[in-house]
C-alpha cells in the first residue's frame, strides 16, 4: 500500500469512527516507529487518530498496555475506538505540552516531581505478569546496535580483538549490575518528549508499548539522564538519593541497598541505555532515513564517557570511544 492509499484509508476510517463527514487530519506526531499520529476537531473538540499499521507495528501491545497502566491510575490516553486489524485508533488528545519544552530551571523540580510521583505508582502497581523480560539477551541486543551502527557505519572504524575485549568487558559489567536490580514495570521510554504537562493528573504519559519488566532503576535513569536535556550532576544525584529513599518506604528495594550501590546500579543502567542510544540514533539516520537524530548524538556521548570514567569496570570503554571518535563532529552524516 502505498503512502497516500493509506492516508486516505486513515481519513476515510476516521470520518467513520467520529461520524464527522468534514472531518480533516494534521500531522500530530510521529515516532521512531512506523507509527504516526494525527490530530482533527470534533465539534471543536480534538482528538487523536493512532495510525499503527499492524504489518510493521502491532498496535496491540499499546492498548494493553494502556490498560495496564490506566487500571494503576496513571493518566494514558483513553481508547474511544479501536480497528486492530486496520492499525487504527481513535484515542483522547492529551494536548501538545511536551515535558522538553517546558523544562527549566525553575520548572524542573515541580515537573520532575509529578514524573516521579507517577513512576513511584508505575512501580508499585501495574501487573508486570507476562510482559518481555528485559533479561540477557535482550540487553546484549541493544547493546551491540552500538559497536554495529555508532562504530562502524558512523565511525568507520574496526574493532581489532583487544578493542573487542574492552567493549566486552564493559558490557558484562553492565548486565551484571543490571541483573542485581530488583525487577518492576518498565515503560523503557520514559523521558520529556513522552510526558505531557496536562490540566488534570499530570503528567499525561505516551509511547508505552515497548514495556517490559526489568530493572528499577532504568526509568530513572531514562528521565533524570534524558537524551534531549542535560541537568547537572549534583542536582541529579539529589533526585536519585530522594527516590532510593522513597522505594525503601515503599518496600521495593532492600534497605542494604545504600546510597553507593544504588548510585552504581543508577549510572550502569541508565549507560546501557546510552550506548544503545548511541548506535540506534545512527541507525535511524542510515536505515530509516531520520538524520535529524545525529543532531542529539554529542549529548549521549558525553553522558556516555562521564557515566563510564565513574566506574573502573567501564572507564576503560570510555578511553576507546572517545579515542575512535576523536575531533570528529558526530552530527554530520557519512556517505557510504
Amino acid at each position: 500500500m502505498t503512502a497516500s492509499d493509506r492516508s486516505a484509508l486513515r481519513l476515510a476510517w476516521a470520518r467513520h469512527a467520529t461520524g464527522a463527514t468534514t472531518l480533516a487530519l494534521e500531522p500530530a506526531s510521529a515516532d521512531a516507529s512506523f507509527r504516526s499520529y494525527w490530530r482533527g476537531y470534533v465539534d471543536g473538540q480534538p482528538v487523536i487518530v493512532m495510525d499503527s499499521p499492524p504489518e510493521k507495528e502491532n498496535p496491540a501491545p499499546w492498548v494493553e498496555i494502556g490498560e495496564r497502566l490506566a487500571r494503576a491510575g496513571l493518566h494514558v490516553p483513553k481508547v474511544m475506538v479501536a480497528d486492530l486489524e486496520q492499525g487504527f485508533l481513535l484515542i483522547e488528545d492529551l494536548g501538545t505540552r511536551t515535558y522538553l519544552p517546558e523544562l527549566n530551571d525553575a520548572s524542573v523540580d515541580a515537573l520532575y516531581g509529578d514524573a516521579l510521583d507517577a513512576l513511584l505508582r508505575m512501580q508499585a502497581h501495574v501487573d508486570t505478569q507476562g510482559l518481555p523480560s528485559f533479561d540477557h539477551a535482550w540487553q546484549t541486543m541493544e547493546l551491540e546496535i552500538m559497536p554495529s551502527w555508532f562504530l562502524e557505519r558512523h565511525l568507520g572504524v574496526t574493532l581489532a580483538c583487544g578493542e573487542w575485549d574492552v567493549v566486552e568487558n564493559a558490557f558484562t559489567a553492565i548486565m551484571h549490575v543490571i541483573a542485581e536490580q530488583p525487577r518492576a514495570f518498565m515503560h523503557r521510554d520514559y523521558h520529556s518528549r513522552n510526558l505531557l504537562v496536562t490540566e488534570e493528573r499530570s503528567p499525561g504519559i505516551i509511547d508505552f508499548q515497548g514495556a517490559m519488566s526489568g530493572p528499577i532503576t532504568y526509568d530513572l535513569a531514562s528521565l533524570l539522564r534524558d537524551a534531549y536535556i542535560v541537568w547537572d550532576n549534583e542536582r541529579v544525584e539529589g533526585w536519585v538519593e530522594a527516590y532510593r529513599l522513597r522505594l525503601l518506604d515503599a518496600r521495593l528495594l532492600d534497605e542494604t541497598v545504600d546510597t553507593d550501590r544504588f548510585r552504581r546500579w543508577f549510572d550502569l543502567t541508565g549507560l546501557q541505555r546510552h550506548i544503545k542510544i548511541l548506535g540506534l540514533f545512527c541507525r535511524l539516520c542510515y536505515r530509516d532515513g531520520k538524520p535529524g537524530y545525529l543532531d542529539d548524538l554529542p549529548r549521549v556521548l558525553r553522558y556516555v564517557l562521564d557515566t563510564a570514567r565513574r566506574h573502573a569496570d567501564t572507564a576503560p570503554l570510555a578511553d576507546l570511544i572517545e579515542a575512535m571518535v576523536g575531533d570528529r563532529d558526530l552530527r554530520v552524516a557519512v556517505i557510504a
